[in-house]
């Protein structure tokens, strides 16, 4: 026996493989599951073309074996096996791929498929063993051989004996460590989870043998019944995966069943979407609306993506590209065959196919949340109550990129409806002579229905949009106008509603008291860049306004920002002249320069308060008021 070594660059990637390529050491079991399929995948080529042979899927299957004495795991297949020459090729020169060369020569039609294509997953096994032997038998042959290697250093190939063709993988488990426990992959329950995990949609069976303990034959009911150990054969994987079953067979129970069983949430699906595509990309997607946010949704740990498959075979748990950041709430996987994957198939290379089906699911998201919006309504405001700030997120985000693919998703409270609506909605049944689309900011819609601004507004008949969420102000702000229409807030300068006599009345009275204005904006000065009449105001007395882009409510969300830069929104204070408070302010500027000041800082105050700003000194507040009274 003489031990062959590995060529110079396949002993630096054979260091590789277990050193870097890999991420996690479970991948080795998958790797080798996905080796074995492909071997009796090749048998089921050559009877497609061979009468002599005939292919019947029930004796084909892969067993998963751990015996923890000897400190091995055995994986056998009854693949087509390789020669001698295929063991040297295969596993002696790595990144050769046997699946690879026979794929070009045996391109299937009918869902058949390969899986493997560049030879190095077999070499994941010595991340956890420090030996692996590999016995096969090729199918016609009736000879056999075993290869074995303890890493790098080499490995021999020699005649074996083996009564069945296949291919027997021996994986002789390294001892733990202070820092790795090697033990888990000699234990059942581990095993399992990672064939699950992984393999699960593996079209052959996965054989496990399963121990356990039950009543001997004839204590059966007794109170102390004698037990007995027993092994039982056990297929641990479900091989048909759901997305490759027709639509027709399933039923909304079948679906639930595999979000439960995927652990998408704990939750129930609003929504699923099963997407079977076949065309300039072929690929099988089952996605998930949920019901209700995860606990960890809007933090930074919130990871997004959906499961990624190639062949059934799991490659990514979280595949992030998959999804924009403002539908990352949807749950699910995909599986294409026109992947193209990385030597390590844990990651993929950003590709045609991988943006293609990208923008194929982000239009299916939306057409059926577009759907649920017009036919499921319920259902929609209960996905809305968990996600809509998302969407209003992703509207704001890029500078308004996505907004012509969101804005149509988004409701807001109606002053009128008492409802949530959409921009649509609004839209179709504002009066001929509306220009605007209104709104309101505010902390809650019962101290937005209290601001003096929306008075004139909602007593023009208009209807006001309520903006409850920090981000809605600034979403609206990124879409601009919709349908040509644009976005007002109620506490704007100028709401384009004021008839040219009252706007005559209005000018003629602040330049009757521009004076007294001007006095009142001295006083005020840092404070509001104008003091001026109020052309919105009915019954009170007073509120703030502003100019520019920054509002009021923006002022607000800013400041409580952790990087807070002091952001201000230009204030300007109103004040109605049909108030009798009005009367008080001319008269006190008249006669008493020190009155004045006091009205005018308690004016300015109390708008603040309505406003839900903070009172710079809550104490000099209170002693005004003291003096008002005495």
């Amino acid at each position: 026996m003489i031990k062959q070594e590995f060529k110079a660059e396949s002993k630096r990637l054979l260091e590789m493989m277990i050193n870097s390529i890999y991420t996690q050491r479970e991948i080795f079991l998958r790797e080798l599951i996905s080796n074995a399929s492909d071997a009796i995948d090749k048998i089921y080529y050559k009877a497609l073309t061979d009468d002599n042979l005939v292919f019947n899927q029930a004796d084909y299957y892969v067993k998963v074996t751990a015996d923890k004495e000897a400190r091995t795991l055995t994986l056998t297949d009854t693949g087509i096996g390789m020669t001698q020459e295929e063991l040297e090729n295969n596993l002696g020169v790595i990144a050769k791929s046997g699946s690879l060369a026979f794929k070009k020569d045996n391109e299937s039609k009918d869902g058949h498929n390969i899986i493997g294509q560049f030879g190095v997953g077999f070499y994941a096994a010595f991340m956890v063993a420090d030996r692996v032997t590999v016995t096969s038998r090729a199918l016609g042959s009736d000879e056999a051989f075993k290869w074995e290697s303890e890493g790098a250093d080499g490995y021999t190939i020699v005649p074996s004996e083996k009564a069945t063709v296949g291919t027997e993988i021996v994986l002789h488990i390294k001892p733990n460590t202070e820092d790795d426990n090697y033990d888990e992959f000699l234990e059942e329950y581990r095993l399992r989870s990672v064939i699950k995990k992984y393999s699960d949609f593996i079209r052959y069976p996965i054989k496990m043998d399963v121990k356990g303990q039950r009543p001997k034959a004839g204590t059966e009911g007794e109170e102390e019944a004698e037990l007995e150990s027993y092994v039982e054969e056990q297929t641990v994987n479900s091989m048909v995966p759901i997305w490759r079953k027709n639509k027709s067979e399933l039923t909304a129970a079948d679906y639930e069943q595999f979000y439960n069983e995927k652990r998408y949430g704990f939750d129930k699906p609003l929504k699923h979407i099963h997407i079977s595509a076949d065309g300039a990309v072929v690929y099988q997607a089952i996605l998930y609306i949920p019901e209700s946010t995860p606990f960890d949704y809007y933090t930074k740990e919130y990871e997004k993506g959906l499961e990624l498959y190639s062949n059934g075979v799991l490659i990514m748990n979280k595949c992030a590209d998959l999804l924009p950041d403002y539908f990352s709430f949807v749950k699910g996987m995909v599986d294409s065959e026109d992947l193209s994957l990385n030597i390590s198939r844990e990651m993929l290379q950003h590709d045609r196919q991988l943006t293609l089906i990208a923008k194929n699911i982000k239009n299916k998201i939306k057409s059926q949340l577009q759907s649920l919006l017009k036919d499921e309504r319920d259902k929609y405001e209960t996905f809305y109550k968990a996600f809509g700030r998302q969407l209003k997120f992703g509207v704001y985000s890029d500078y308004g990129m996505n907004k012509d693919t969101l804005q149509d998703l988004l409701l807001f409270h109606s002053s009128k409806e008492k409802k949530l609506v959409s921009l649509d909605e609004y839209v179709s049944r504002m009066p001929e002579d509306q220009k605007f689309i209104y709104y309101a900011a505010g902390d809650s819609i019962e101290r937005i229905e209290k601001l003096p601004a929306i008075e004139v507004v909602s007593d023009k008949g208009y209807e006001i949009l309520y903006f409850t969420d920090d981000i809605d102000e600034f979403a609206i702000k990124s879409i601009m106008s919709y349908k040509e229409k644009q976005f007002k807030s109620v506490s704007s300068g100028d709401l384009g509603i004021e008839s040219d006599a009252d706007k005559d009345a209005q000018d003629a009275e602040e330049s009757g008291s521009k004076e007294l204005f001007e006095q009142m904006q001295t006083i005020l000065s840092g404070k509001v860049i104008k003091v001026k009449a109020s052309k919105r105001l009915k019954s009170h007395p007073v509120c703030l306004s502003s100019e520019g882009e920054v509002s009021i409510e923006m002022e607000k969300i800013l400041k409580a920002m952790p990087n807070n830069q002091d952001v201000q929104a230009e204030k300007v204070l109103e004040i109605n002249v049909n108030h009798p408070v009005f009367q008080s302010l001319k008269e006190a500027a008249d006669k008493d320069a020190e009155k004045l000041n006091l009205y005018t800082q308690l004016l300015y105050n109390q708008a603040l308060l309505i406003e839900g700003l903070p009172i710079q000194d809550p104490v000099a507040f209170t002693n005004a008021i003291c003096k008002v009274m005495v």
